[in-house]
């Protein structure tokens, strides 16, 4: 592996595969707390790595790669977690997972070219991680400022959500190769 790609802000992307483990575990055995720790220092991580690569002047693809893939795996097992206990809907990590291949491969990322990004996209990739972070930080702190039937209400509106990104994404493409 090249000295660059072990600069910090790749090492801080690469560190959510990491937690990614330290999060189902924590999850799956009702440690609530340690799970809400785990979920902010990814949190943290995601806030810092592209400040520092853009701010050190180190982005490049590999390291975007890297990033948003640390992102949404750890992001698609803490949903899958969260929807064993049936507190999101379980086609929600699925959907993830899929919106985030369709990302990959319409933008070509595998080839090394950089990602494209779409505004509904982002803010769907926001909601994920702020729903998540939700459900485990009000268990994890033993407080409710939202229902959990609350919760798995607005995780539906995300199924719907991502289901309207991956359509928006589908047909720019098609529009695209159709030009």
């Amino acid at each position: 592996m090249t000295a660059k790609k072990l600069q910090l802000p790749n090492l801080l992307s690469g560190s959510r595969l990491l937690l990614m483990p330290v999060s189902l575990y924590c999850i799956y055995n009702d440690a609530w707390l340690s799970a809400a720790v785990t979920l902010l220092l990814a949190v943290a991580t995601d806030l810092l790595d592209g400040f520092l690569a853009r701010r050190w002047q180190q982005t490049s693809t590999w390291g975007g790669l890297l990033d948003h893939s640390s992102d949404a795996l750890f992001i698609s097992a803490t949903l899958a977690a969260l929807a064993a206990f049936e507190l999101v809907p379980w086609p929600l990590p699925l959907l993830v997972a899929g919106a985030f291949m369709q990302y990959l491969l319409d933008s070509h990322a595998l080839q090394g070219l950089s990602l494209r990004t779409s505004r509904l996209g982002r803010y769907n990739g926001i909601a994920y991680f702020i729903l998540a972070g939700w459900l485990i930080i009000q268990r994890g702190f033993s407080i409710e400022l939202l229902s959990e039937a609350s919760l798995l209400a607005i995780g539906w509106c995300l199924v719907v959500t991502t289901l309207a990104s991956m359509l928006d994404r589908l047909l720019t493409l098609l529009r695209q190769r159709s030009r």
